[in-house]
């Protein structure tokens, strides 16, 4: 997504919330080295201890339980990842959890790389106790990753020559030719097909030269993400840091660690002519808002052998502009609405509608920053809320793309011609009232603002109700006016609706709800990380037709409990927007 985002950057906790606003507003050649020094095996102490990872209290999304009227504290079953179920003396539960778990619903996993110093390596979980191990970056050697043996055993693989550097612990791989990688590992077949489902190469970089984290390390875990039982059904992903596409991405990618922080981005392998499927023959040795809990899904490792086969990502084509422009709302390209992975991406193209929206000083030639998300509603118009919108500003709507710090081939970038904030939105000490603005875009190619793609449709504006304790969906990058922190990679997560009733109780928002808002999202509060963006979108889907619910609209605090976000009750407005829309 275009550039102009600034000042960002999340607090990535295990299970995530969205957070709304509560204040105003290389081959190598050569032969192998025989000098005796490669046999030499080198020790090196006072090695810095590795990063402690962050000492999270996860708290399961249970606010499920909440809306129900459970008779019965253990049924259904609250406790996950194999937990057994107790009712309590004082009628609640008690959760008796397994070895590797802990918390009150055996949500977390055991901080079991806490203390632990993997040296020139990392902590990756494990399925037997003590359930972690060190994985040992080259040439350094197990247990502990200190003991250095550059080309002894001989690191490279498909007949590579290992090379002893200048220093003792540098090696250098001379590859046959058509193999490339640090081990040669990466060979001439080494490619994907279509979008790379079925790729089971051996490529682990990124498009930006960034190493993969292995699908099983703890730094993903503890970020609030399970690969592997988010897609129990994909074979490709194993105690391995090669690139896969379990989620029917547009190519293969993983995660890395960026600035200690979690990212995702796609993988440096190239697509196969021809369309075929090639293999390898070879075996490898806030006073303001944040809400909204993901649906953190319970782990297990499953032993996996290493890739042998690897197959084959397309470079995304430029868009097609549909024929007849946004000539049905709420549908999302097939197959990708449903895919949320824990928090951590957002697949281009399963939100079209959402909107980052962006301002900088009026007259200004410098970059545009993201302040708030938004909805296209049709191609001139989106909505938003009204406290994004500020004066003196000049404004633009970025749509399409999911990473704001990139330019991105799906992006399209249209100016904002005018704000139109609802006549009766009112600022109070304890609530944001008809906090709802629409923006008129500029005519790109008339009559048309933006243009529909794969990646760029409408949302429906809601003719239906749905009830409370119906299952959402709220995305954004975790920006608001008063918490300027967030991802530059789109998010969601998962919310439910919740009753005015239960919004408006003495110990919730005591009264300040009006007709104009509702509450969607967690009861019970917890340790968590905010995301989504003031003037969001909240989604509520039926029979495969996706219709704006809700606008991001405040808050009390982060994960409080007994606070979930509050949204703009759209079908409150919905006269007001078509009067608009028809001028």
């Amino acid at each position: 997504m275009a550039r102009g985002y600034s000042n960002m950057g999340c607090l990535i906790a295990l299970l995530i919330h969205l957070c709304a606003l509560a204040a105003f507003g290389h081959d190598f050649h050569g032969n192998t080295e025989t000098d005796d020094l490669a046999e030499y095996e080198y020790y090196y102490y006072d090695l810095p201890t590795e990063v402690p990872a962050e000492d999270y209290d996860l708290s399961l999304d249970d606010w499920l339980y909440e809306l129900m009227d459970v008779t019965d504290e253990c049924d259904p079953n609250p406790c996950s990842n194999g937990g057994s179920c107790d009712t309590a003396a004082d009628g609640g539960f008690l959760c008796v959890c397994p070895e590797r778990y802990t918390g009150k619903r055996c949500q977390t996993v055991k901080d079991v790389c806490k203390n632990v110093n993997c040296g020139h390596g990392s902590c990756v979980v494990t399925t037997a106790a003590p359930f972690y191990e060190c994985k040992c970056k080259h040439p350094y050697r197990p247990p502990n990753c200190r003991k250095a043996s550059p080309c002894r055993p001989n690191p490279c693989q498909n007949g590579g020559f290992c090379k002893k550097g200048p220093k003792r612990s540098s090696f250098q791989c001379s590859c046959l030719d058509g193999y490339s990688g640090k081990f040669c590992e990466v060979g001439p077949n080494d490619c994907y097909q279509e979008n790379g489902e079925s790729y089971l190469g051996m490529v682990s970089e990124t498009v930006e030269g960034e190493e993969c984290l292995d699908w099983n390390s703890y730094f993903i875990v503890q970020k609030g993400s399970d690969p592997f039982k988010e897609y129990a059904g994909f074979d490709g992903i194993g105690p391995h840091n090669y690139c896969r596409n379990p989620d029917g991405d547009d190519q293969p990618w993983c995660f890395v660690n960026k600035n200690k922080k979690l990212k995702w981005n796609y993988c440096k392998v190239r697509k196969c002519s021809g369309g075929k499927t090639h293999t390898h023959t070879h075996t490898h040795t806030q006073t303001n808002p944040c809400l909204y809990k993901f649906h953190l899904l319970s782990f297990d490792f499953p032993i996996l052998p290493a890739p042998t086969t690897p197959q084959t990502i397309p470079t995304p084509a430029k868009p097609e502009v549909s024929t007849a422009q946004f000539s049905q709302c709420g549908k999302p390209q097939p197959g990708r609405s449903a895919r949320i992975f824990g928090g951590k991406k957002s697949l281009p193209g399963a939100h079209p509608w959402q909107v980052s929206l962006q301002t900088r000083p009026k007259g200004s030639s410098g970059p545009f920053s993201h302040i708030c998300g938004g909805i296209l509603i049709e191609s001139c118009w989106v909505l938003t809320a009204a406290h994004c919108i500020k004066n003196g500003a000049e404004m633009q709507v970025v749509l399409g793309g999911v990473d704001i710090e990139k330019d991105e081939v799906y992006d399209q970038v249209i100016p904002v011609e005018k704000a139109i904030v609802h006549e009766e939105y009112k600022e109070s000490p304890f609530a944001l009232h008809n906090d709802v603005a629409m923006l008129q875009l500029k005519v790109t190619d008339k009559p048309y603002c933006a243009k529909e793609t794969r990646f760029v449709k409408t949302v429906c504006l809601p003719n239906v109700l749905f009830t409370n304790g119906t299952e959402c969906v709220i995305s954004g990058w975790g920006v608001t006016e008063t918490q300027k922190y967030g991802t530059n990679q789109l998010l969601d997560a998962r919310v439910l609706l919740i009753s005015q009733e239960k919004c408006n109780a003495p110990h919730v928002y005591g009264g300040s709800l009006d007709d104009s808002m509702f509450c969607a999202g967690n009861m019970r509060g917890g340790v968590d990380s905010c995301q989504g963006d003031s003037g969001g979108p909240l989604v509520c889907e039926r029979n495969g037709t996706h219709y704006v619910v809700g606008v991001v609209s405040w808050g009390d605090g982060c994960g409080k409990k007994y606070k979930p976000g509050v949204y703009a009750n759209v079908r409150r407005f919905i006269d007001w927007i078509a009067s608009h829309l028809i001028s």
